[in-house]
């Protein structure tokens, strides 16, 4: 464990924004849920594509496309083999995990539901895993149920179970909770979907950087993800599905390069997953995409769970040992996020005076407005840590931490 937790000193070097100070201070970056840090051998791939190999893909015979085309290709069966889909065409790249639940909540389900049949979500869902499935819920008289949750913040499975009946036609959970952390038992709680024919879409934007993921495995009809949240690009996304399921989904978009044959008498369709990528879509972030999955599959995901898990009891020591400090959600099992509320201090100005020592956090409502509700609270304090921090940098928290407890006079 030591030899591990010095290999996260060093794996800083390979993230150029980690070296930068901010207030004169080195940056302590504990924002990892909102977006990950990028090493440089993403950003040198994306600037090498751009400077050196930039086309349009599909249809161009000249040299720079076809290359262009091979390397978005690539990309698309690295994601395929990253998360072990059966296929690349399983595989649809979106402009991120927003996108990808929204197709689906309107190219799959919407096609599916009748007036009060009932979608399925968690208290501890993210926003853009509730909004989707409420829009296609009002606009076909549907409705969306909610599992609930214990205090510590994991789900309710016993609740779980008796929400579902047979007016449930969809169910979409979180994988890992961006605000707490929480790791849900996904797949048992799609055994038990499945075994009722619910299709499910789980929602990893928080797991694909802490933990390997296997589709078929989990048995899910559906996964979304983010690039940003994986090392990656922003403005990329994936959404997997079934191939028998997206066979027969219309497209969500129409446009350039979806299409077989336009007339102004219709239109057919390519299949998928070009059918759902109308447009030129996001090549560069495709790239850096694969690149920061060779990154994360060079690093191996032994050592990463041995390193953040240090860091995680590390940071929960820390903080429980500061009177005025609560945790607000202390599942059993948790990647590296810790949410807190202290004493008379408000969570932005906790962040402030966090900030004035160069370490970054979140402080909000985590666009999980339920969830906060559901707790007790208004917003909390976030510290979400990765592979590239260090216990130091969780030492520098708790100092700065005390510092606000005395200031607030807790």
């Amino acid at each position: 464990m030591v030899n591990n937790m010095k290999e996260g000193y060093k794996l800083r070097d390979d993230f150029p924004i980690l070296n930068q100070e901010v207030n004169g201070k080195p940056l302590v970056y504990l924002d990892n849920a909102a977006t990950t840090q990028k090493p440089k051998a993403v950003i040198d791939r994306v600037s090498s594509f751009l400077a050196e190999e930039n086309a349009n893909i599909h249809r161009g015979v000249h040299h720079l496309s076809m290359n262009a085309t091979i390397a978005y290709d690539d990309a698309r069966s690295s994601v395929a083999k990253f998360i072990k889909a059966k296929s690349a065409d399983e595989i649809i790249f979106v402009r991120g995990a927003t996108e990808a639940v929204n197709l689906v909540a309107h190219s799959f389900c919407k096609n599916r539901i009748q007036k009060d049949d009932e979608i399925l979500v968690t208290e501890m869902e993210h926003h853009a895993n509730i909004i989707p499935w409420q829009i296609v819920a009002k606009e076909i008289g549907a409705k969306v149920i909610p599992i609930a949750i214990t205090d510590e913040g994991e789900i309710d499975l016993k609740d779980f179970e008796s929400k579902i009946n047979n007016r449930t036609k969809m169910a979409a959970f979180v994988h890992v909770s961006n605000a707490l952390g929480t790791i849900n038992p996904a797949k048992e709680m799609i055994a038990t979907l499945k075994s009722k024919n619910i299709p499910v879409l789980l929602d990893g934007a928080q797991a694909v950087a802490h933990q390997p993921v296997d589709v078929q495995d989990l048995d899910c009809d559906f996964y979304v993800f983010s690039s940003h949240k994986l090392f990656g690009p922003d403005g990329i996304g994936v959404l997997y599905g079934r191939s028998e399921l997206l066979t027969e989904m219309p497209p969500y978009q129409g446009g350039g390069d979806m299409i077989n044959i336009v007339s102004f008498e219709g239109t057919t369709f390519r299949s998928p997953p070009e059918r759902f990528e109308a447009g030129t879509p996001n090549i560069s972030g495709a790239i850096g995409l694969k690149k920061a999955i060779e990154y994360i599959t060079e690093l191996g995901w032994d050592k990463i769970h041995e390193i953040e898990s240090s860091l995680l009891d590390h940071a929960t020591e820390t903080l429980n040992a500061i009177p005025s400090l609560k945790i607000i959600g202390t599942a059993r099992s948790k990647v590296p996020v810790l949410s807190f509320t202290m004493k008379s201090a408000h969570p932005h100005d906790i962040a402030t005076i966090l900030d004035t020592n160069a370490i970054a956090v979140r402080a909000g409502h985590h666009c999980a407005q339920p969830l906060m509700k559901r707790l007790g609270v208004s917003a909390t304090t976030r510290a979400s840590m990765s592979f590239y921090n260090t216990t130091d940098e969780i030492n520098q928290l708790g100092d700065a931490l005390k510092k606000v407890s005395d200031i607030f006079g807790n």
